[in-house]
């Protein structure tokens, strides 16, 4: 089985819209709970404002790094020897051409940037000033909506015999099973 998302434009379009449908689901109810509004707001001034703006653009930034950091440090941690990182001009990513990694190690790497930096966005929400919270929040939606890849991988091969081995090269993966 191979999963290539660059060259299999169906199952890319159907993760693709995995993660819109993802986004929509999580701006509805904290649009109900902190109003979309409050992004806006010019009660601390202007500067405020702007630093907002470019805090939201330099986090996103920083956290698509920081999610492939996440993903290459698990790969290490499961035996990876060499990592390498790029970006497709769709798609950032960490990828190992020569390491395999089995079903149960591959599934934690493919969650790891998600279940890590969910939590950790999700307490910074709890934390900040609510002209603050839909900057995090939308580094969040980018977190989950972003996994939809990973979800959708994870999804897959947990399906798959126990004895599967995965090769991720970054942008594509290749799964060898015995059965």
């Amino acid at each position: 089985y191979s999963v290539d998302l660059q060259k299999n434009k169906k199952m890319a379009l159907w993760v693709n819209l995995i993660g819109v449908v993802i986004m929509i689901a999580m701006i509805i109810p904290a649009a109900i709970a902190v109003p979309l509004s409050t992004l806006f707001s010019m009660e601390e001034g202007f500067l405020a404002y702007m630093m907002r703006f470019v805090a939201l653009i330099v986090g996103s930034i920083l956290y698509i790094i920081l999610h492939e950091l996440t993903h290459a440090a698990v790969m290490r941690i499961y035996g990876a020897k060499k990592v390498r990182f790029g970006f497709t001009g769709l798609y950032a990513f960490a990828g190992s051409e020569r390491d395999y990694f089995d079903k149960f190690s591959y599934i934690q790497i493919a969650l790891a940037p998600l279940l890590v930096w969910g939590l950790i966005l999700a307490v910074l929400n709890l934390l900040v000033p609510t002209a603050w919270f839909w900057i995090i929040y939308f580094i969040q939606i980018s977190n989950v909506s972003g996994a939809a890849g990973d979800l959708f991988v994870s999804a897959r091969f947990c399906k798959m015999p126990p004895d599967i081995l995965v090769r991720d090269t970054g942008v594509s993966m290749t799964v060898y099973s015995k059965e």
